[in-house]
């Protein structure tokens, strides 16, 4: 499955979810076409679930909340591990994944 515009780009390559570009919704409504794609991975029940925002350079607070969505309902699947990739290279990531360990403190967090 694949989310495509001319900003950003998401999809997933079994229970990893891939982001790239710049994500700007314009509401929390306008993020569930993606927010589809990773329930669609959650709904699989797989061992993991990968994000990988290492090359999503830009994310607007929409964006974050639809993460923090996503994260809590990880986290109402014990059985299923999230790790979330990101890079330290991009502001709003430093800022901003940390927060998710707050709402699913079994997160494994990758920046590098």
């Amino acid at each position: 499955m694949e989310i495509k515009t001319d900003d950003y780009r998401v999809w997933n390559e079994g229970s990893d979810i891939f982001f790239d570009g710049a994500m700007r919704l314009a509401s929390s409504e306008a993020g569930a076409p993606v927010m589809a794609l990773a329930s669609s991975v959650l709904a699989a029940n797989p061992l993991s679930i990968t994000l990988n925002l290492k090359d999503l350079h830009f994310l607007n607070s929409s964006g974050i909340n639809m993460l923090a969505k996503f994260t809590i309902e990880v986290r109402k699947h014990p059985d299923v591990q999230l790790i979330v990739r990101g890079t330290p290279d991009i502001p709003w990531q430093s800022k901003s994944l940390p927060n998710l360990k707050k709402l699913h403190p079994a997160l494994v967090l990758l920046m590098n």
